[in-house]
């Protein structure tokens, strides 16, 4: 996928003020595809701006430096942006016994930011195996992480739990268990994810009833749901039901007036891919017919940068807010020995995504990025 072009900007001022040049510019790929790059701009005499006329500026585009794989030996890795200026990084550790946070104040710094445990499995009863998937939220004030876990007496009694902390530094504060979500069908549960629209909190989560499908419900708690639960997207296609038959893994972006959900299917090898659902902004998300699923997979593995089994992922922006960065983990080999699930090799990586002409995310595929650093265009400014 080639870049075919830079939008050159057109900046209009009064003489005498300081041009405000843009700090990201919009590409296009081949295909329509779209996404915006931060520029570093070369010095220009301030005299130009003096006097009424025209006179170009010369950028260059900046292209990413995101260490691969970000975080080793993580997987189902979520990344929040939150408004205190750090990054917070969560995933699963390989033992699946234990909840760590590690922040940065750029997305390449959490590689190396100090990591801090701030809860460990129980020593008997529920909560005590089995610690996955992990995911931290900001709600009216409070942190919160949502986690799956098993019991100690059966590991496979996987279910959805809450901590809440109420302090202003999740890794320094202290963090209280608000148990279990309780969903009207006892089994199999794990997954979840929680998002506000339109003045609603909302649950996604996968659940095994017959098949590992995503389940949808409004929230009254951060820790509660009220009302019925409704079944968004059940396995049916092909690369869905490989070693498993799984939806699983829900992950939440709003754009481009659509609420699309990511979500990752089949079981946990090589053959461990994402899907997209989407829906329009202002349709009824508890409606299952609001949602369209794509036929094909949207993330697979890719064997040219050895990346295999890519998912679970997570949606976060860059530091200037001019990309959005895509958050998965994937192994770095294909064959693997034993219960795929206990390959401590999944590894947390990012990458930036872009926007197809009719609004809907292009991932791409795993390591890939195009050749858009160095890139050199002009901007042409008028001073009237």
């Amino acid at each position: 996928m080639k870049m075919v072009g830079v939008k050159e900007p057109n900046i209009r001022m009064a003489a005498g003020e300081r041009p405000c040049l843009p700090r990201s510019v919009e590409i296009e790929l081949e295909g329509g595809l779209t996404g915006s790059y931060p520029v570093h701009w070369a010095p220009f005499d301030p005299a130009l701006a003096e006097k009424p006329g025209s006179f170009t500026v010369e950028g260059v585009i900046e292209g990413d430096d995101y260490p691969n794989p970000l975080v080793p030996n993580r997987a189902d890795p979520y990344v929040l942006k939150h408004a205190d200026g750090y990054y917070y990084f969560i995933g699963s550790v390989p033992e699946y016994d234990r909840l760590a946070l590690r922040r940065s104040r750029t997305v390449a710094g959490l590689s190396a930011a100090e990591e801090t445990v701030i809860w460990t499995k129980r020593d008997e009863g529920e909560m005590g195996n089995h610690i996955w998937a992990p995911e931290l939220h900001w709600i009216e004030g409070k942190w919160y992480i949502y986690f799956a876990a098993g019991s100690v007496e059966n590991k496979w009694a996987i279910r959805p739990y809450v901590l809440e902390c109420g302090d202003e530094n999740p890794l320094q504060g202290t963090w209280t268990e608000k148990g279990r979500i309780e969903l009207p069908v006892e089994s199999f549960s794990l997954d979840a994810t929680t998002f506000e629209h339109r003045g609603r909190r909302y649950l996604a989560w996968a659940q095994i009833i017959e098949d590992s499908c995503l389940y949808l419900a409004p929230m009254d708690t951060p820790w509660s749901i009220a009302g019925d639960p409704v079944k968004l997207s059940a396995p049916e296609y092909d690369w869905e039901t490989q070693l498993h038959r799984v939806n699983e893994g829900p992950a939440v972006l709003k754009r481009n007036g659509y609420v699309f959900m990511a979500y990752s299917a089949s079981g946990t090898d090589h053959r461990y891919c994402m899907g997209l659902l989407a829906a329009e902004e202002e349709s009824d998300l508890l409606n299952p017919a609001s949602w369209t699923k794509s036929q094909e997979p949207v993330f697979v593995s890719n064997e040219a940068a050895s990346e295999y089994g890519p998912g679970h992922n997570s949606f976060t922006v860059s530091e200037d807010g001019s990309a959005d960065l895509l958050v998965y983990h994937a192994r770095p080999y294909r064959e693997i020995a034993g219960e795929p699930l206990y390959d401590p090799n999944r590894h947390a990586r990012v990458q930036r995504f872009f926007w197809k002409p009719d609004g809907t995310p292009f991932f791409g595929a795993p390591g890939w990025r195009p050749d858009a650093a160095g890139r050199a265009f002009r901007c042409k400014v008028t001073v009237e």
